[in-house]
């Protein structure tokens, strides 16, 4: 796997966002998590809203469940981990100053332009084959529930038969129907 592919594995999408956690950015910056989230409360007025957030606890659950366990052990269970936009990434890099920070924001920059390019590219292609198979779709659904009613000269005939034949039967039984004796106490009858 090469390194722009090691840190697209690295991006989750949270509240509609394409974001990067706190110990993934400390492990491609070689600092510790520690080191970073201070770096970043020392200089809080550069990470506005839309650049950093910490996650929340159901986020986190849902988040950590797509992790290989030994991902899952980097982060202690005691603290949410900050997830970083493309922006707060950026500006992560003139917090920390190092070279290292500098040549890793402008890799992690690639690898989110080239997701946007690829998230770009695909919606045309998936645009026209989900447009077709809605309209399959549609088709199949409107001959199944056409006409509940609507039923096939097959069925008809086969309907029309079992009725004759329990006419049929109907007949035969009430021919067939003698008096018959009560069952149980019977009172005599008086003259």
């Amino acid at each position: 796997m090469n390194q722009l592919e090691l840190i697209q594995s690295k991006i989750y999408e949270i509240r509609g966002q394409r974001v990067m956690l706190d110990f993934d950015l400390a492990e491609l910056y070689q600092v510790e998590t520690r080191v970073l989230n201070q770096a970043v409360k020392r200089n809080i007025d550069r990470f506005p809203e839309d650049f950093m957030f910490q996650v929340t606890a159901e986020e986190w659950v849902v988040i950590s469940s797509q992790f290989v366990m030994t991902s899952r052990n980097k982060r202690p269970k005691s603290a949410l981990p900050l997830a970083f936009t493309e922006h707060g990434v950026v500006m992560l890099s003139s917090v920390l100053r190092s070279d290292i920070a500098v040549q890793t924001s402008v890799l992690i920059t690639r690898a989110f332009v080239a997701m946007r390019q690829i998230i770009a590219n695909s919606p045309v292609i998936m645009s026209a084959q989900l447009q077709k198979e809605m309209k399959e779709l549609k088709e199949y659904i409107e001959d199944v529930f056409a006409d509940p009613n609507d039923i096939n000269e097959d069925t008809r005939m086969q309907i029309e038969l079992i009725n004759q034949v329990l006419a049929e039967l109907q007949v035969h039984k009430k021919l067939s129907e003698k008096t018959r004796r009560p069952i149980g106490f019977i009172l005599p009858k008086e003259d």
